[in-house]
């Protein structure tokens, strides 16, 4: 079952606003041939950046204390994240999202099949959305994806298939980490505004950091944080949690010796790759209290928030980490929270829904208006696992690594052909890695860079605002940058000898406001619009009057490679709604103004 931008009541049934934004296209999907309970959601929420749409398959946990069902709603609100996280990484390919429905009772040896029959269902969409992991999918996933779908259809695939492992190569921390040092630098502009007055960033063993989720981007944040420099130059990480509790201390924790252990497991594909909690055992086995070893803990990971750093980092995905009150049932309230000056969110918190932009406008108001605390939004820093996965489709796979259409689907034949090509391979993926890094490390620079000054600019901005800012700002660039061609609509046709009736007919049945006259010869000579149709009634002609006596002969065209500014002149020259498109004399679309609009976000988009 598909739902387009114009099912906004149908869409709202599934809890789903329509915006100029989007979405494009939500689509739910059920596998009736398989035993199994297989099926899921997919929306591609817009491509305005460019096709196709990328972002992971979720595959959650029945629903939890921190996160709810999978449902079109939840991905709806994932998808967006993608578009603006896209936007904002400055890569050509729009935002969407996919989720599985997790049956209740899951073999863990039908996982596979699961997602390759969900796979398999996605794979009429490759030319609108290409999938990545996401919470629950890993990169073995993907792989299982590829050997159905193809190599250059799925994002994020392990090593073997020229991919680069997202959570081994740390890829969203590195953009995190490239966040903290940028906004460290640019502190002092943010001095200008008053609850920033007199506040020094501190470099060097004299920052300190608190990491609320020690796994993937957690782990990865605190060695990128650490690795090549001096001693003296190392930021202290005072704090780290997982999942069943937390550790401080103002010295510093050993969070080398924690990244390295959390790596060997997750090497060895340990189900639970946990390292704080063993750590913490560890350290009340040696001395008989935390005041003796100068360590503190807990079993509720949420009191680390209680704690005090100059930076947060945020790396566990939970959209309400903080609210002012306890009513949405956040981890923790803005009056319990330690003393920070800075939030650099690892994790994803974005949610586009009306009620979750009310809430972080309220938070945003206490943490970065009144307690002086900047806040860095998710996308823009934490896109590096999209980047590095999106040099998988901007370093294409070469034809002669292409899997052979008669081993699609073979996962023995597939691997067969990864190992005799294991070498072309690997060059492949170093190529892919050198190049995401590269982009990643200069667009997050210039997200802080542009975020930091929108900010000073204006203070009465929320950070929020200005992160959604910039993201529409880099798609409306990109619209600027369209051909006719680019955002073209087809146009119905009819012969110039047809009648008014046919005309009429054809109209109506089009849902269109204008028609393309054709010549017998396959030459445009002239369009048919309501209004034409209306004049030939008034004049009384009869139906039977060839669409040639009254159509609007000589119509202003407008050529397949004219920019989207040049066809808005030519609209508003000639005082018309619509024209069509031409590739020499052959008709291949229509643009309006309606089509045009959408061609530039509103700049206070989903700012209410």
């Amino acid at each position: 079952m598909e739902f387009g931008r114009k099912d906004t009541e149908l869409l709202k049934v599934l809890g789903i606003e329509t915006d100029e934004i989007g979405p494009m296209k939500v689509i739910c999907m059920w596998d009736e041939e398989h035993e199994l309970e297989i099926g899921g959601y997919l929306v591609v929420d817009n491509i305005d950046m460019g096709a196709p749409a990328l972002g992971g398959i979720r595959f959650l946990d029945p629903p939890g204390k921190h996160h709810t069902a999978t449902d079109p709603c939840a991905v709806f609100n994932l998808a967006r994240g993608m578009t603006l996280k896209n936007a904002a990484a400055d890569l050509n390919y729009g935002g969407g999202k996919a989720g599985i429905v997790r049956p209740d009772k899951l073999d863990e040896g039908n996982k596979s099949i699961i997602v390759a029959r969900f796979g398999l269902m996605i794979r009429r969409y490759a030319d609108l959305y290409n999938p990545g992991p996401d919470v629950g999918i890993n990169d073995q996933d993907m792989k299982t994806i590829a050997i159905v779908n193809g190599l250059d259809n799925v994002v994020s695939k392990p090593s073997d298939m020229g991919g680069n492992q997202i959570d081994m190569e740390g890829g969203a921390a590195r953009g995190v980490v490239v966040a903290i040092e940028k906004l460290l630098e640019k502190y002092y502009l943010l001095t200008k505004l008053p609850q920033f007055k007199g506040v020094d960033a501190p470099r060097g063993k004299d920052l300190t950091v608190m990491i609320q989720g020690f796994g993937a981007v957690g782990a990865h944040t605190a060695n990128f944080l650490l690795s090549g420099k001096k001693p003296d130059d190392q930021p202290k990480i005072v704090g780290a949690s997982d999942r069943y509790g937390f550790i401080y201390s103002e010295e510093g924790l050993p969070a080398k010796e924690l990244f390295e252990e959390w790596f060997e497991k997750m090497e060895n594909n340990e189900k639970d790759p946990l390292v704080v909690t063993p750590y913490i055992r560890k350290v009340t086995q040696q001395t008989s209290t935390d005041e003796e070893s100068g360590v503190y803990f807990s079993n509720n990971a949420n009191n680390l928030m209680r704690e005090s750093a100059f930076c947060f980092v945020p790396a566990t995905p939970v959209r309400n980490y903080l609210d002012v009150d306890s009513s949405t049932k956040p981890l923790m309230t803005t009056g319990k929270m330690g003393k920070w000056r800075m939030i650099v969110e690892g994790a994803n918190t974005y949610a586009p829904d009306e009620e979750s932009r009310k809430i972080r406008k309220r938070v945003e108001r206490e943490v970065y208006q009144n307690k002086g605390i900047m806040i860095a939004p998710d996308f823009l820093v934490n896109s590096g696992g999209v980047i590095l996965a999106t040099y998988e489709k901007i370093i294409p796979t070469p034809p002669d690594l292409l899997l052979p259409d008669d081993i699609i689907g073979d996962r023995a034949a597939v691997d067969k052909w990864l190992e005799d090509h294991k070498d072309q391979f690997a060059e492949l993926a170093g190529k892919r890695l050198k190049a995401a890094v590269e982009h990643l490390e200069n667009i997050i620079k210039k997200n802080i860079t542009e975020l930091v000054d929108l900010l000073v600019s204006d203070p009465n901005l929320l950070p929020c605002d200005a992160a959604e800012l910039i993201a529409i700002n880099r798609i409306n660039d990109k619209k600027k940058r369209l051909l006719a061609k680019d955002i073209m609509e087809e146009i119905p046709a009819i012969p110039e000898n047809a009648s008014r009736s046919q005309a009429a007919k054809t109209l109506i049945e089009s849902k269109s406001d204008i028609l393309a006259v054709i010549s017998r010869e396959g030459r445009l000579t002239g369009v048919l619009t309501h209004w034409d149709l209306t004049k030939s009634f008034v004049e009384n002609q009869t139906d039977d009057v060839p669409v040639k006596d009254f159509m609007t002969a000589k119509p202003v065209t407008v050529q397949s490679d004219e920019t989207v500014e040049g066809c808005a002149r030519a609209l508003e020259t000639y005082s018309i709604s619509a024209m069509p498109v031409v590739d020499g004399e052959q008709v291949v679309g229509v643009v309006g103004g309606d089509i045009l609009a959408k061609c530039t976000l509103s700049k206070t988009t989903g700012f209410n």
